[in-house]
């Protein structure tokens, strides 16, 4: 993890390059994308692979685990239709590069990761990054009951199904974004409650996660 934070003209040139990237690949909102360019992703690598940050691919951060390419995160962030003051709960913190996209269009985020390594490093860099969500260590897959509901729950992990914990913390006219398959891909669901006991589900493109852990998942 880098700790020297430096942005000079190669990063922020890197950074419209894949601005760029990604809208040719199909995202259109001006606003995710805005966001995509606004956050440092080479700030989550370590200085070796700084060469590698902008690129549109997933990349090892430890435990098991890896950042988002770039594409995925800007996809998933765009089914959320986030509003500014949108309450976010986020299943899998990681690094908090998916959490800084949330942060940097205006969401109050709430994100729980279940890796206590990745989480005592995360909450060390991102407030140094001018970013501060509300942390949380445990099972994600449970949620955060307390302090639900949300207006909008992104799942940054392979589900073998929707667990129903979250719809539950769900508010009326609240979206889920979640991916969902096996262990070697998954199809991209949203999930939209529309009344108390009801839900629209709407099953989209397929994509790779690692798989999500908890007592609600595998």
């Amino acid at each position: 993890m880098a700790y020297k934070y430096i942005d000079n003209y190669r990063e922020r040139g890197a950074r419209k390059k894949l601005v760029l990237e990604l809208q040719k690949k199909g995202i259109s909102d001006k606003k995710v994308l805005e966001a995509i360019g606004n956050v440092k992703r080479h700030y989550f690598f370590d200085e070796t692979f700084w060469a590698q940050a902008y690129l549109d691919k997933a990349f090892p951060i430890g435990e098991g685990q890896t950042i988002s390419n770039p594409y995925t995160v800007a996809y998933q962030t765009e089914l959320l239709h986030i509003q500014k003051g949108d309450k976010i709960l986020e299943i899998g913190t990681g690094c908090g590069y998916q959490t800084c996209v949330l942060l940097e269009l205006g969401a109050k985020v709430y994100t729980i990761e279940r890796q206590e390594k990745l989480f005592n490093r995360t909450i060390q860099v991102l407030p140094h990054l001018g970013y501060k969500p509300n942390f949380f260590l445990g099972d994600g897959s449970k949620g955060i009951a307390d302090h639900a509901p949300y207006d909008k729950i992104i799942v940054t992990a392979g589900a073998p199904l929707v667990p129903q914990v979250l719809l539950r913390q769900l508010k009326i006219g609240g979206i889920l974004v979640i991916p969902v398959g096996d262990e070697k891909e998954q199809k991209m669901v949203t999930v939209i409650r529309v009344g108390e006991n009801d839900f629209d589900k709407i099953v989209l493109d397929t994509f790779r996660f690692v798989p999500l852990l908890g007592d609600q998942a595998w």
